[in-house]
């Protein structure tokens, strides 16, 4: 049978509940009747001392028999609830009370065995050492047991050394040992008092159970009812239905949990949206080409393109193999670099030089749409340390997306800027821009904005995922920032080189500049 959380919260409470009340319990029985035991033979002790100056003093001077002295030692048995004998320095009984002998009477005509509820088992000895020959007279102790087996239940039994008073041959006071009082006495109201003690703690302790597992049900209810909540909604998520919500607005860490998770699944359902459009634009970008490159190749077999032209239409089919070459090797290099990271070349360069290098290759089609790129640099140092190779593939692919978006007689601004070891270099144009929904989406593979796709079909959908994976393995930073009909701005940083490297900084226009 399996048990839900609640079960096993109960179950382990009341396991720690049962124990902790077990050990108090235990605790205060054993302190409380060692107290108990201690008192009392405190109480015999003490009382035997008196018995011994009145009554064991005058039958050590002669003035009482035995017979007389086992009649005061009755008198304080009944007083006492108690067995008294005297045994002298030789270990010899000389005189017992006989209050467990249960063939004794009490005044009340009840037998004082029946009251005590102990009784003699056998018959005394006339020697103590007969019970133990280590027995030691002259010792004061108490033991608890049934004394050597004398007695058919536990008793407390008080050894009291005597001694008596006397002058020696000088004159001088000695203490003369004169055996010992012996007082057994039943642990009967002990055990009273014990009971008492058990009923008065578990009331208490039943009471303090009853409360804390009302606030436990509370509690864990509270706890445990959001719980199963979201293990259901959690369960609807792994079906594939994300537009469950789980209900709970708490402050506390439950409701943070509930948020996280619905933030999780709104993520997921965008995932799905986002395979859905990974699928579609890798087919579209594979099969494009796929088919003019089928289409050129079977009308050259079947005759339909002369020989003489089949030239020019195998250019283009390289033209579209070039085009499938680059595809797979940025589907490569995105993978590598998602999964294993760049390897990185570090050097010290000037970010300059790239920028003037990258340019010249967009020259052409920079003057075919009639677009001017302006050079800002407001930076004194622009020696940086990074890949080289790699940064610049960052400003070509940048660069791409900002010409493939700018319409003809349109401007494309680089700004670069320091802050701090920093350099700050920002690629501005004056394009279609995009809406808040594409900004979040352009860092995704094959993602392709709907508004280009029948102007540019060069493009692989993979430049800006590419560059955001360099930016994020040089520990950099790359941001976006676009209005609809206003243009984009990319932001990225690079770290300095510690040489130096200065340019002006007054504006430079690098390509294009007789139309403005």
């Amino acid at each position: 049978m399996q048990h839900s959380l609640l079960d096993r919260i109960y179950i382990f409470f009341l396991v720690i509940l049962i124990i902790s009340f077990g050990f108090f319990i235990v605790f205060i029985s054993v302190f409380t009747r060692r107290s108990l035991i201690s008192e009392k033979q405190e109480t015999i002790s003490n009382e035997a001392t008196l018995i011994a100056t009145q009554a064991v003093s005058s039958y050590a001077n002669g003035r009482m028999n035995v017979e007389q002295l086992s009649s005061y030692f009755d008198y304080y048995a009944q007083t006492l609830n108690s067995d008294i004998w005297y045994v002298d320095e030789r270990g010899r009984i000389i005189a017992t009370s006989g209050y467990f002998d249960d063939k004794s009477e009490s005044k009340s005509g009840k037998s004082s065995a029946s009251d005590a509820n102990i009784a003699m088992t056998k018959k005394l000895p006339s020697n103590i050492y007969e019970f133990d020959p280590k027995y030691d007279l002259q010792k004061n102790f108490y033991q608890v047991g049934d004394f050597y087996g004398v007695y058919s239940g536990n008793v407390i039994t008080v050894n009291t050394p005597m001694t008596f008073t006397a002058y020696n041959e000088n004159k001088e006071v000695v203490e003369i040992p004169a055996g010992a009082l012996i007082t057994h006495s039943t642990t009967l109201d002990i055990n009273e008092m014990m009971r008492s003690i058990y009923s008065i703690s578990f009331i208490p302790c039943l009471v303090i159970i009853i409360i804390a597992f009302t606030l436990l049900g509370i509690i864990s209810r509270k706890v445990v009812r959001p719980i199963k909540k979201l293990a259901e909604v959690a369960e609807e998520y792994s079906q594939g239905d994300f537009d469950v919500e789980t209900g709970i607005d708490s402050d506390d860490e439950i409701g943070q949990l509930a948020n996280s998770m619905e933030y999780m699944a709104s993520e997921l359902s965008k995932l799905e949206e986002y395979r859905h459009d990974f699928i579609s634009n890798i087919s579209h970008d594979f099969r494009s080409p796929l088919t003019s490159i089928r289409g050129y190749v079977t009308a050259m077999i079947d005759g339909t393109i002369p020989p003489e032209k089949q030239e020019r239409y195998l250019n283009i089919v390289l033209d579209e193999t070039n085009r499938l070459t680059k595809l797979t090797q940025g589907l490569l290099d995105l993978n590598r670099l998602e999964m294993y990271g760049p390897y990185l070349k570090l050097t010290e360069f000037d970010f300059i030089d790239i920028i003037r290098t990258t340019l010249n290759t967009f020259e052409i089609k920079c003057i075919d749409k009639n677009i001017a790129i302006y050079l800002n640099n407001h930076s004194e140092a622009t020696i940086v340390n990074a890949d080289k190779t790699k940064i610049q593939q960052v400003v070509y692919n940048l660069l791409d997306n900002a010409i493939k978006f700018t319409p003809e007689g349109k401007r494309i601004f680089i700004d670069i800027n320091e802050k701090g070891e920093k350099l700050v270099v920002s690629i501005r144009d004056e394009g279609i821009g995009m809406n808040d929904d594409t900004q979040k989406k352009i860092w995704t593979r094959f993602y392709k904005d709907d508004t280009s796709r029948g102007k540019d079909k060069a493009g692989t959908g993979l430049g800006l995922a590419i560059t955001k994976e360099i930016i994020k393995a040089h520990n950099e930073t790359i941001e976006v920032s676009s209005k609809e009909g206003e243009g984009s701005e990319f932001v990225f940083t690079l770290t300095k080189a510690e040489s130096a490297g200065t340019h002006s900084g007054e504006t430079e226009i690098l390509v294009n500049p007789t139309k403005f």
